[in-house]
């Protein structure tokens, strides 16, 4: 097991997982018999045995970290590039903004640490002369000299001036310089695109704008021609074979769901019957859905109770169809008998038409509380009347 040193302190700048694609952080797998190029993995891609290719889990494999010293015992490899890194960012002799930005190490600690090891060690000042000397030789008669000192801070300086520029002309290039428009062009997309441009846009800085714009509304089309094909579908399966009569189902499948709702609704206020703040929210929420507005805020019951005592089921409608397993399920659910038998054949009906039912999408048939589905879906798979998928 050997202990590498990383590629920057910058995660955008090491390779991306193989297996998430996600940026590497410190400590993280780099397999010895895979290669060129290297194969690295992140610790939970690592952990689940991700195989790709000719890689296989059963691979030996090397740690990649920078947690050990290499020129001060007291300073890890990761603390000298974050230093070099800083020293970058703000500038030779600015060592307070240095250690600001390190936060491991203080002012005094970065500017002796600093002097020591790269200004005024012998190895990097003899490396420096014989550069300088190697370019006076070059250009014996023009040359201006400079201090080994100043051309380090010189050349510091260009570099840092070279990325600040790339950087620039990618936030320009790309439209980022009013992040909040950019947002609000973003919002225009369904919601798997949003995602979609949100993983994508790491990937802005190696392809150009209309590259990456024309890679985002590919996938946007391609998203709103797979709706387009499920609402298709939708048809064909009710038998529906021209757009007068889709126009009629979609009329009478919004109908249904707002009954359904209506239904719902219904239910839960039985649960607070003897609530009269909770039945005045529920005739609210009726009230706001026959004059077309989205319901106000859902039913809280102001009986102070953790938890309701068992549903009496004595004079409800459908009662009598229950069997004694059945009546304890609705009694101790809280669920009308009513509301139940519908819930119950639409969940038959779906297992019957898939060869079996998985408990999302039947939450997606009987859209109530989710831990109501749940104690329904596992009684009828319990009792025998469905089918795990």
């Amino acid at each position: 097991m050997d202990r590498l040193g990383s590629f920057s302190n910058d995660p955008s700048d090491k390779p991306p997982c193989r297996g998430c694609s996600s940026y590497l952080m410190e400590p993280y797998i780099k397999c010895a018999e895979c290669g060129p190029p290297p194969f690295f993995l992140c610790l939970q891609c690592f952990t689940r045995g991700f195989e790709y290719k000719k890689h296989q889990s059963d691979h030996t494999y090397e740690i990649m970290t920078s947690d050990f010293p290499v020129l001060d015992p007291s300073w890890t490899a990761q603390e000298e590039m974050a230093l070099l890194e800083a020293v970058m960012d703000c500038g030779f002799g600015n060592w307070q903004d240095v250690a600001n930005q390190m936060c491991t190490k203080t002012k005094e600690e970065c500017e002796k640490h600093y002097m020591k090891h790269f200004i005024n060690n012998p190895l990097f000042a003899s490396t420096l002369l014989n550069l300088k000397q190697a370019e006076e030789a070059k250009t014996a008669d023009t040359a201006i000299p400079f201090h080994s000192l100043k051309m380090a801070v010189v050349d510091i300086y260009h570099s840092r001036l070279k990325e600040r520029q790339r950087r620039k002309k990618i936030i320009r290039d790309h439209g980022l310089i009013n992040l909040r428009k950019f947002q609000l062009m973003e919002r225009r997309y369904p919601k798997e695109v949003q995602d979609l441009y949100e993983t994508m846009r790491r990937f802005a800085r190696i392809v150009g704008p209309v590259e990456h714009d024309k890679f985002i509304e590919s996938h946007a089309l391609e998203f709103e021609l797979r709706r387009e094909i499920r609402r298709l579908q939708e048809y064909r399966t009710a038998g529906i074979t021209n757009f007068c009569s889709a126009r009629t189902y979609d009329h009478l499948k919004k109908t249904r769901e707002e009954e359904r709702l209506k239904r719902t609704m219904l239910s839960e206020v039985l649960q607070y019957i003897q609530d009269s703040s909770a039945c005045q929210q529920w005739l609210r929420r009726q009230a706001d859905i026959d004059s077309g507005l989205s319901p106000s805020v859902p039913m809280t019951s102001n009986s102070g109770r953790r938890s309701a005592p068992p549903l009496n089921l004595t004079g409800l409608p459908g009662t009598e169809k229950l069997n004694e397993k059945e009546k304890e399920l609705c009694q101790m659910v809280r669920l009308v008998p009513g509301a139940y038998l519908e819930y119950k054949s639409a969940l038959l009906n779906e297992c019957n038409k898939q060869g079996g039912l998985r408990l999302a999408q039947a939450r997606a048939l009987i859209k109530i509380d989710v831990n109501k589905t749940r104690k329904i879906y596992d009684f009828l798979i319990r009792e025998g009347y469905i089918t795990k998928a």
